[in-house]
């Protein structure tokens, strides 16, 4: 997938390969854990959406359905999908290879689960700038690295977050699994993973001996 132009919060994605690489996404991943399958295929009951994007078509903006996020919104969603999946000596960062373009493609598709993500997303996001204006007097994506731990240090983990931060907890917990179900269906990604895929092979030995042993099939 090609960035199509930069922008401070990271490369630009054209819109008909952000929108393969969620139904991609959608279809393949079981990080994310909302029924993705049926989310990406099935309409709420009496209530049309109108037909699935064609996947083959060059779509711009405005285009299949309008995008959510505001240009503020995604520079601080792209500061958290790096404070998740930071550059380092396995791969690149989640914004270098267009997760807040998926991101933004997710909670703008018309299908029920991303609905209820679009909800999540974008109270979270807000509640993550004024909780940085409270701490710090500065929006999430001016902090620095120390700033930005220090509050998601209190919302990585909703069994032991605290009563204050609870709400925020369940958003970064949403946001992780989306910012991983995206960043790791990328070449990128499966390469930081040691996924091979379909890589054609020289000679096919099957699985090891001892797991056939413990199948009880050797």
């Amino acid at each position: 997938m090609n960035a199509s132009e930069n922008s401070p919060s990271g490369p630009r994605l054209d819109r008909r390969s952000a929108i393969k690489w969620m139904f991609t996404a959608a279809a393949a991943t079981t990080l994310l854990d909302h029924g993705l399958t049926a989310a990406a295929t099935t309409a709420p009951a009496g209530v049309g959406y109108g037909t699935d994007p064609d996947v083959l078509k060059i779509y711009k903006p405005g285009d299949v359905w309008p995008l959510t996020f505001t240009a503020s919104q995604r520079v601080t969603a792209a500061a958290l999908c790096d404070v998740i999946i930071p550059a380092d000596a396995s791969g690149p960062s989640a914004s270098s290879v267009g997760v807040p373009d998926f991101i933004d493609e997710w909670v703008s598709a018309p299908y029920p689960s991303h609905d209820a993500d679009r909800t999540i997303v974008l109270a979270g996001l807000a509640w993550l700038d004024a909780e940085s204006r409270k701490r710090f007097q500065n929006d999430f994506v001016n902090l620095v690295a120390r700033q930005k731990n220090a509050i998601c240090d209190d919302i990585c983990f909703v069994p032991k977050a605290e009563p204050e931060f609870l709400n925020g907890a369940h958003f970064f917990k949403r946001f992780r699994d989306l910012t991983a179900g995206g960043y790791y269906t990328t070449p990128e990604g499966m390469k930081d993973i040691g996924y091979i895929g379909n890589v054609p092979l020289d000679k096919f030995e099957g699985p090891p001996i001892e797991v056939l042993q413990k199948l009880g099939l050797a």
